[in-house]
C-alpha cells in the first residue's frame, strides 16, 4: 500500500489540493451568495453584473436591450428588441466555472507570480469569453428559437468549457511544475 502512495504522490498530491481548493471557494462563494444584499443587486452581485454587461454588450451591437429583474425567480429577464428571451441566472455568471479553472491552476500550480497572474488574467478571459457567450446566445435565440435547446445545452457550453480545457492545457504544457520536472 506504501508503494502505492510513493508511486502516485504526484497524482494524490494533485487531486488532494484540486478538492481542497475548489472546496474551499466554493464555500466561500456560497457564504457570499446567502449573506448578499439582493435588494440592490438582484439576484446577487455577479449575476446582476454580467446581466447588465450583457445588455451593454448587445446594446453596443444594435440590439435594444433591457435587462429586468424577474418578478418570479432569481434571475434577470434579457428582452431583445422588446421579446423576452432569456434570462441569466446564478449559474449564468461564470463563477464557478472560474472556481473550477482556479483550482486546476493552483493544484497544477508553478511558481507563485505566474500561478497568481495566470489564475487572475484566465479568470478575466473566461468572464469575458462568458459575456460573449451570453450576448451571441440571446442573439442566436432571436434569430433562430428554433434552436434553443442546442445552442443553450451544447453550443455555448462547450465554449466556455472548451476555453477552460484550452487554459488548463496551455498552464500545464508551460507553466507548471510538472513541465519544469519533466
Amino acid at each position: 500500500m506504501k508503494s502505492l502512495f510513493i508511486k502516485y504522490k504526484s497524482v494524490l498530491r494533485f487531486i488532494l489540493i484540486f478538492l481542497v481548493v475548489y472546496v474551499v471557494l466554493s464555500i466561500v462563494y456560497k457564504l457570499f451568495l446567502q449573506f448578499s444584499d439582493g435588494s440592490k443587486f438582484y439576484p446577487d452581485y455577479f449575476t446582476h453584473t454580467v446581466a447588465k454587461q450583457s445588455e451593454a454588450l448587445l446594446n453596443t451591437f444594435g440590439y435594444h436591450t433591457k435587462v429586468l429583474p424577474h418578478p418570479n425567480e432569481p434571475s434577470m429577464k434579457v428582452v431583445l428588441n422588446n421579446r423576452y428571451l432569456a434570462r441569466v441566472i446564478e449559474g449564468c455568471n461564470s463563477v464557478s466555472v472560474i472556481i473550477l479553472f482556479i483550482a486546476f491552476i493552483v493544484a497544477f500550480s508553478g511558481k507563485l507570480k505566474p500561478t497568481l497572474f495566470y489564475s487572475i488574467s484566465g479568470s478575466v478571459l473566461i468572464y469575458s469569453v462568458n459575456l460573449l457567450r451570453i450576448a451571441l446566445l440571446t442573439i442566436g435565440l432571436y434569430h433562430y428559437p428554433e434552436y434553443e435547446d442546442i445552442l443553450h445545452t451544447i453550443v455555448f457550453p462547450c465554449i466556455i468549457y472548451g476555453l477552460v480545457f484550452l487554459l488548463w492545457v496551455f498552464w500545464v504544457n508551460r507553466f507548471s511544475k510538472l513541465k519544469r520536472d519533466a
